[in-house]
């Protein structure tokens, strides 16, 4: 069928719903408000003016409601939830009433083709299993050799020598890209237990991040959600490229899967417990157990491939926009550096920091600038939930059975109500106590790695890694933005892709300035 053909039916196909949801007797109301609102077409047309800026969008209406929350109204009223930024609600629905609040099949049908079942797409046994498994790889002791064998080799031998060439032929590159590319082998080669670079990949990440950015641009925040379904049944447009981009995936997880099922050796990463624990289970035929072991890579891909390269890029962006943090930052690694352990001042004095796992540990004003990014552009701005029962949340807020009860992070991060009347600023400080050591604050008002039973395993590896690029790079560079950094004005819309991950739009480019050595 032709896409003109497709549209004469798409127009009819309107009509049709237009009188029959025009007769419905309404949904039920929440007490929660809905800005932008009409009858029948409910939040389209704002939505519309603001897909592009939609975290933004949702940010302003959120800040306009009593209680941060808002009711969405879908075009057609085709289904009902609520978006909120409070954390007496963000407490009730991860944490108090946990059991009713699940991923469900609108967060499934979305991601079924890039996830499948993996941690992030499912509940019940299914994600008990995997999140027990997935456990032991973020202990204190994979933690430190991950940090040793894996992040520390992958600076000296790939990313240190890549900057120092930037910065000797003064080249403008992006920064984006660089960091993306070292964050994948390095989830790789700790949960996996394989280099990429010896993996044939087939453009595998150009097809991962269009699969991500389809699957929420065009499917999750789809202005009419039966379109982008009729789009996949005639696999025409965007669901056409996701296809495509999904087969390329899938080779590239089938290679790590033979290269690992061809080893001899008891090996002790992710993936090898996940293979173990297949030879226990009953699959209906070896496809299945296949699809198994992929969705596992697919899943470890999406949390450690962009979430700690897209942090480290709005980290960049925002220091160099605020050179005062950049040198509360070299001065604090200067400290360090000369307090350090005999191996570790060694590699300085080649210029390159290498600090231990301890030693990381102690950068109390980096963790606070870092978590302060964060705050700002968490790498996943914003999570969905569907409602098992009726419930009632902590502001008076009705939410029905069947409903989707979604928390935006980056609102979170902007409102007010939570953090003050400085709430847009970078202010790293805001994160240490009297004595200029970090301290965490009230995890529902800093979301970012989400709270309770589902709370994110990785974070801890995920500061360890941020904080050891960090050290090496700050402590021999300056970062110039070439669009001048965060500044006031682009804080007010910044420059970000609407997608799963919350990535600078156009990638970061910057030029390197090497520090003069005191």
């Amino acid at each position: 069928m032709s896409e003109l053909n497709l549209f004469i039916f798409f127009i009819t196909f309107l009509i049709f719903l237009l009188l029959f949801f025009s007769t419905r007797r309404p949904s039920p109301k929440t007490t929660a408000p809905s800005p932008q609102s009409y009858p029948i077409i409910g939040n389209l047309p704002g939505f519309l003016r603001n897909r592009h800026r939609f975290h933004d969008w949702v940010t302003e209406m959120l800040s306009e409601t009593p209680s941060s929350t808002l009711q969405v109204n879908s075009f057609l009223n085709l289904s009902h939830g609520i978006c909120t930024a409070n954390p007496n609600n963000l407490q009730h629905l991860l944490v108090t009433n946990f059991s009713n609040y699940i991923k469900g099949s609108r967060f499934l049908n979305v991601l079924f083709e890039l996830l499948g079942y993996g941690i992030f797409n499912v509940d019940s046994h299914l994600w008990i299993t995997q999140r027990k498994i997935s456990s032991y790889e973020f202990n204190t002791k994979s933690l430190r050799f991950f940090v040793s064998d894996v992040v520390n080799y992958e600076l000296s031998d790939f990313l240190f020598p890549c900057l120092s060439n930037f910065c000797d032929d003064n080249s403008v590159f992006d920064l984006q890209n660089l960091l993306s590319r070292f964050t994948f082998t390095n989830i790789c080669k700790l949960a996996f237990g394989v280099d990429p670079e010896f993996i044939p990949n087939l453009n595998f990440a150009k097809a991962f991040d269009d699969a991500v950015e389809i699957c929420f641009f065009s499917r999750f925040l789809a202005p009419f959600p039966p379109l982008w379904k009729l789009k996949r049944f005639f696999n025409l447009g965007s669901e056409k490229r996701l296809k495509e981009a999904i087969q390329t995936i899938n080779d590239f997880a089938m290679e790590i899967i033979k290269s690992k099922l061809h080893e001899e050796d008891d090996n002790q990463d992710l993936l090898s417990r996940f293979i173990h624990l297949s030879s226990t289970m009953e699959f209906e035929d070896e496809q299945h157990k296949i699809k198994f072991l992929r969705d596992i890579i697919i899943s470890f891909v999406l949390a450690g491939k962009d979430s700690t390269s897209t942090a480290l890029t709005w980290f960049f962006w925002l220091i160099a926009g605020n050179p005062h943090v950049a040198e509360s930052i070299h001065r604090e690694l200067t400290e360090a550096a000369s307090s350090s352990s005999s191996s570790a001042a060694a590699e300085a004095t080649s210029r390159i920091l290498i600090l231990s796992y301890d030693e990381l540990k102690k950068l109390d004003y980096l963790h606070a600038a870092l978590s302060e990014t964060m705050r700002l552009f968490p790498p996943v701005p914003i999570n969905s939930r569907s409602t098992v029962d009726d419930d009632v949340l902590p502001d008076g807020t009705h939410v029905g059975q069947g409903w989707f009860a979604d928390y935006s992070a980056y609102a979170m991060g902007r409102m007010e109500r939570v953090w003050g009347h400085d709430c847009r600023e970078f202010k790293p400080e805001r994160w240490l106590n009297g004595d200029g050591k970090y301290e965490p604050l009230d995890q529902f008002r800093f979301p970012v790695f989400h709270c309770g039973p589902r709370s994110c395993l990785g974070k801890d590896l995920a500061y360890v890694q941020m904080k050891a690029i960090v050290a090496a790079v700050v402590y021999e560079f300056e970062i110039v933005a070439v669009d001048g950094g965060a500044s006031a004005e682009r804080m007010v819309n910044p420059p970000y892709v609407v997608s799963l991950i919350l990535k600078m739009k156009g990638g970061l480019h910057v030029r390197l300035k090497r520090r003069e050595r005191r």
